[in-house]
C-alpha cells in the first residue's frame, strides 16, 4: 500500500475500467491524476489546427468533470513529459507513479527517463496492460519466442484468452485527491493551437463520443463482415480514434464481442468473429512493434530495404499528385479525398491508396506511412507501420510482393455503383455508370457530351496499372537474390 500514487494518463483518456487507476485506487490511499500537453510531440507537429490535439483537450474536458465528481480532478502540465512528471511527482510527494504501458519506441524511452529520474527521488514507477488485451510473454511459440506470423498468433492468442482479460478494473471510492481549481484544462490557445472542424465532421471526443459508438456498432455488428469492405456502406465500427486515445475500453468491446458471439463459429456470429480478429490484429501489431523497433524505421523483412525507390522530380511530383487525390484513378482519389477532408480513411481503401503508392508508383512506403501520419486522427505508429509494410510486402505476414492491387477492380468490386466516388469526387457526377471507375476509356466525344474532359476536368491516370506492374516485378525482384557475401 502507498500512501500516495500520481496516475500519468497519457492515450487512455477514461475514468472507467482503467488499469493504472483502478490498482493506484486499490493500492493508494490517496490518488493524484494528471495529464501532460508533451512539446516534445506537439512541437513537432505541422498545423497549429490539429483535429487530435483538439480530441485530446475535449475529452480531458470530459474526464476532468468526471474526476471532479468523483472528489478528484486532473492536473494538466504543458511541458516536456520526461521533465514535468518527476517534477510534479516531487511537488505532490507521491509514493509512486502509475501509467499503462505504451508500446512505441519514442514512449518507452520516454518512460525509462521518468523512471529513472524518479528512482533517483526515492518515487516508485509501475506499468500496466491496458490499451492491449494480450502482451509481452503473454502469447508465445512454443519456442519462446514471439510470433511474426498472425494466424498461428491469433490460434494461440484465442487460446491464451481467458475469462479474466475482459474483467473491468474497480477502484474503492472516496480516495481520489483534490486539486485546485486553476489546475482546469486549458483552452486550446494556451497551449499554441486553434480550434478544428470536429463537430463539423460529427466526430463526438470524449467517454461520451466513443459510448455513442459502440452502442451503435453493437446493434449492428452481425453484419459487420458482409459490409465491412464497403466504404460507401455504414459497416465498419468508427472507433479508432477513441480507440487510439482510450476514450472506450478494450476490455469491455471483447466482452461484448464475446457476447454477440465472437467465439462461436456458427454463421449468425461470423460478424463478431470477424471484428474479434480485428482486435487481435491490433494486438499484434503493438506486439511486432515492442519486440522488433526497427520496424519504426525500416523494413521488417531486411531483405526489402534494398528495394530501390522511385526518386526524384518525376517522384516528388507522383508523391504529390497522390497526397493531393490526383492520380487520375477515380477510387484512389475519393479515398485520399476523404483523408485529406476528414482525417480518416477507410480500411479497405488504405490498403488500395498504400499499394498504389508503393506498387503502381514505386514510391517508398515510409513517405506515405509519414503523410497518413500527419492527416490520420487515429494515427497510431503500430498499426499505420503495420499497414504500411503489408501493403509494401516488407512486413511481418505481408501480403506478396507480386500480389498487386488493381485499383480499377478494386474499385469494381468494393464501390460498383461509385457512390463512396461521388461523395468525393463531385466532378464525376456526370459521368455513364459504365465509365465511373475508368473515365479515361470513354471516347473525346462521350466525354464533351457529358461535361468530364480527362485532362481538364479530371486527371488522366498517372502510369498505366499493367505497365506499373511489370516495373514493380522487377523493382522487387531484389528481394530473390542470394545475399552478398
Amino acid at each position: 500500500m502507498f500512501d500516495s500514487i500520481l496516475v500519468w494518463f497519457r492515450r487512455d483518456l477514461r475514468d472507467f475500467d482503467h488499469a493504472a487507476l483502478g490498482e493506484a485506487q486499490r493500492r493508494g490511499r490517496r490518488v493524484y491524476c494528471t495529464f501532460v500537453f508533451d512539446r516534445e510531440i506537439l512541437d513537432a507537429l505541422a498545423t497549429r489546427a490539429d483535429r487530435r490535439v483538439d480530441f485530446i483537450r475535449a475529452s480531458l474536458l470530459e474526464l476532468d468533470g468526471a474526476l471532479r465528481r468523483r472528489g478528484g480532478a486532473v492536473l494538466v502540465r504543458h511541458g516536456r513529459a520526461a521533465s514535468e512528471i518527476p517534477r510534479l511527482a516531487k511537488e505532490l510527494a507521491v509514493a509512486a507513479v502509475f501509467v499503462n504501458r505504451d508500446y512505441e519506441p519514442q514512449a518507452k524511452r520516454r518512460d525509462a527517463a521518468v523512471s529513472a529520474a524518479l528512482a533517483a527521488e526515492g518515487i516508485a514507477f509501475e506499468s500496466f496492460k491496458d490499451q492491449a488485451i494480450l502482451d509481452g510473454d503473454e502469447v508465445l511459440t512454443q519456442a519462446g519466442k514471439a510470433y511474426t506470423v498472425f494466424t498461428p498468433y491469433k490460434n494461440a492468442w484465442l487460446k491464451r484468452l481467458s475469462d479474466d482479460e475482459w474483467q473491468p478494473y474497480q477502484g474503492r471510492a472516496g480516495i481520489l485527491a483534490s486539486v485546485p481549481t486553476a489546475s482546469a484544462v486549458p483552452q486550446l490557445a494556451e497551449i499554441g493551437f486553434a480550434a478544428t472542424d470536429l463537430p463539423a465532421l460529427g466526430i463526438v471526443p470524449g467517454m461520451s463520443g466513443g459510448q455513442q459508438l459502440v452502442d451503435d456498432f453493437i446493434g449492428r455488428i452481425a453484419g459487420y463482415h458482409d459490409r465491412r469492405d464497403f466504404p460507401a456502406l455504414k459497416g465498419v465500427s468508427y472507433l479508432s480514434v477513441h480507440l487510439r486515445f482510450g476514450t472506450v475500453s478494450i476490455r469491455d468491446l471483447l466482452a461484448k464481442a464475446i457476447a454477440a458471439g465472437a467465439l462461436r463459429s456458427d454463421a449468425s456470429a461470423q460478424g463478431a468473429a470477424t471484428w474479434l480478429a480485428e482486435l487481435v490484429w491490433r494486438d499484434f501489431y503493438f506486439m511486432i512493434l515492442d519486440r522488433f523497433p526497427h520496424v519504426a524505421e525500416r523494413a521488417f523483412k531486411p531483405a526489402y530495404d534494398a528495394i530501390v525507390w522511385e526518386q526524384g522530380p518525376a517522384a516528388d511530383a507522383a508523391f504529390a499528385a497522390w497526397c493531393a487525390g490526383r492520380t487520375g484513378y477515380p477510387l484512389v482519389d475519393a479515398a485520399m479525398r476523404q483523408l485529406n477532408t476528414t482525417g480518416y480513411m477507410h480500411n479497405r481503401l488504405r490498403m488500395l491508396v498504400a499499394s498504389f503508392l508503393c506498387k503502381d508508383l514505386g514510391v517508398d512506403w515510409r513517405r506515405g506511412e509519414a503523410y497518413f501520419a500527419r492527416q490520420l486522427n487515429d494515427f497510431d505508429l503500430s498499426a499505420n507501420n503495420g499497414g504500411w509494410q503489408w501493403a509494401a510486402s516488407s512486413g511481418c505476414d505481408a501480403q506478396p510482393y507480386f500480389r498487386i492491387f488493381n485499383p480499377v477492380t478494386q474499385s469494381e468490386r468494393f464501390d460498383p455503383a461509385g457512390k463512396f466516388i461521388h461523395r468525393y469526387l463531385p466532378e464525376l457526377a456526370a459521368l455513364p455508370a459504365r465509365f465511373v471507375h475508368q473515365p479515361w476509356r470513354m471516347s473525346l466525344p462521350e466525354q464533351l457530351a457529358c461535361g468530364v474532359v480527362v485532362g481538364r476536368d479530371t486527371p488522366a491516370p498517372l502510369v498505366d496499372h499493367q505497365q506499373a506492374r511489370q516495373r514493380t516485378l522487377q523493382r522487387y525482384a531484389v528481394v530473390k537474390r542470394p545475399a552478398a557475401p
